[in-house]
């Protein structure tokens, strides 16, 4: 389906289950919750694609922060949705967080998983240096390297058809537009870090020890700043556990929607 502002999206479940909003990460699409989805039958599901990703129409000039929260409260408007939980994923969390910021009212709870906070200089440097790698060349110039930080050594060794596919999901993005994304990613973390004022929704936050761009540090500064906020870190996965070892991450955020949306 797509809605009337070009938004790509999936709605199922039950018609009058709490509402659950999934927000993939940069240079995917909605077809990275296929491992989640199915363990979260029991709520209403929607799935959806950023704008300038999958089948969801491309921005006009650089789009912010504001506008992919804009985005999803548009979504919601045309669904006839009142308030939803949000689960959020790498650029993916950080559109969760501008949306309870911008749309408390509208926000019932919040999973942030594998996303960024406020990084050091060095770190800002290398993120920045991808982006203009990716402005010169494309995604095809970050993908491999990007498969190294988002998958562990074993993985990558075993997992072929799961390389194929992430590869393949990276490559489809339209080179004009994926540096726009990409921009977002690098330079829109300070919009969501000491939010004022705080987030105050139920909240998750997970990474894994071995996502070096979206640390345990990271997760626990996000969650330091959101009241009663609680912490998972996985072990020995990185930025794709979500893919590379579904149950990892199916567990505490079914555990966690179930308890907080009743």
């Amino acid at each position: 389906m797509i809605d009337p502002q070009g938004t790509a999206y999936d709605l199922t479940g039950p018609d009058d289950a709490p509402v659950v909003v999934l927000i993939h990460g940069l240079g995917l699409t909605r077809a990275v919750w296929q491992w989640l989805t199915p363990d979260l039958a029991r709520f209403r599901i929607l799935t959806y694609d950023l704008i300038g990703h999958g089948e969801t129409a491309p921005p006009q000039g650089q789009p912010t922060l504001r506008d992919l929260a804009a985005q999803l409260a548009a979504l919601l408007d045309h669904l006839d949705i009142d308030r939803a939980a949000l689960v959020g994923f790498s650029l993916g969390g950080m559109v969760a967080r501008r949306f309870a910021q911008d749309y408390p009212q509208r926000t019932t709870a919040l999973a942030i998983l594998h996303s960024a906070y406020r990084r050091t200089p060095e770190a800002q440097a290398a993120i920045e240096a991808r982006v203009a790698q990716a402005e010169t060349s494309g995604p095809a110039a970050t993908v491999e390297a990007a498969l190294e930080r988002w998958y562990t050594d074993a993985a990558r060794a075993s997992r072929s058809d799961l390389m194929d596919l992430t590869r393949q999901w990276v490559l489809a993005n339209d080179p004009q537009v994926y540096p726009r994304l990409y921009r977002i990613l690098a330079n829109g973390v300070d919009e969501v870090s000491a939010p004022q004022p705080p987030i105050t929704a139920p909240t998750l936050v997970l990474t894994a020890d071995e996502d070096h761009g979206n640390s345990p540090e990271m997760s626990v500064a996000i969650a330091t700043e959101i009241p009663r906020a609680r912490l998972v870190i996985l072990k020995g996965l990185r930025h794709m556990a979500l893919a590379e070892d579904p149950p990892a991450v199916n567990r505490p955020v079914r555990d966690f929607l179930t308890e907080v949306l009743k």
